[in-house]
């Protein structure tokens, strides 16, 4: 989240500093289930523009992960939809690089759970190569047991713990293809 706080403010500082004022328009929904856009009396530069679109993208696909069973780095059909829309903001945004974070529950030796969660980051890397991801825009971590959502000791938590998170970095150029 940090990271994404940083590059939404590098993002912030770039429209910021553009001295043309391109539009006055407020941006418009063209889907009827989302809610009403506020309109703003202050210019909106394209850049501007880009970068709420830009915001509201990594919203969408950075609150997500990747769940997987115990002692298991099968990606889960139920998942595909999740890997679907991270791969299309991924070849969307050739500017991007993802970083896979594999991560385990507690159980087991730390250096089993390191190599667990590795497997984990790499079995999502593959599906992604295999959706037309290039594998020079993916990062792949392991941590192991060491960033736990939950921290009781029981398959609720152990459940959440056992994820591959997805960290997406923004380089300064904002082109999309």
């Amino acid at each position: 989240m940090q990271k994404l706080a940083i590059v939404l403010a590098s993002f912030m500082v770039v429209a910021c500093a553009s001295s043309k004022n391109e539009s006055h328009l407020a941006p418009q929904s063209s889907d009827k289930n989302s809610a009403p856009l506020a309109v703003s009396t202050a210019p909106v530069s394209a850049a501007q523009l880009e970068l709420n679109t830009l915001s509201e993208e990594l919203k969408s696909v950075a609150s997500k992960s990747d769940y997987f069973d115990y002692n298991k780095y099968i990606v889960k059909s139920e998942y595909q939809e999740i890997l679907q829309k991270e791969a299309a903001f991924i070849k969307a945004h050739k500017n991007d690089a993802v970083t896979l974070e594999g991560n385990a529950d507690e159980r087991g030796s730390e250096q089993y759970n390191f190599a667990l969660g590795s497997k984990r980051a790499e079995a999502v890397a593959k599906s992604l190569e295999a959706m037309g991801v290039p594998a020079a825009q993916i990062k792949i971590v392991s941590l192991g047991k060491d960033k736990a959502r939950l921290t009781c000791h029981e398959e609720r938590c152990w459940k959440e713990n056992r994820r591959v998170d997805f960290l997406h970095q923004l380089s300064a150029t904002t082109s999309t293809s």
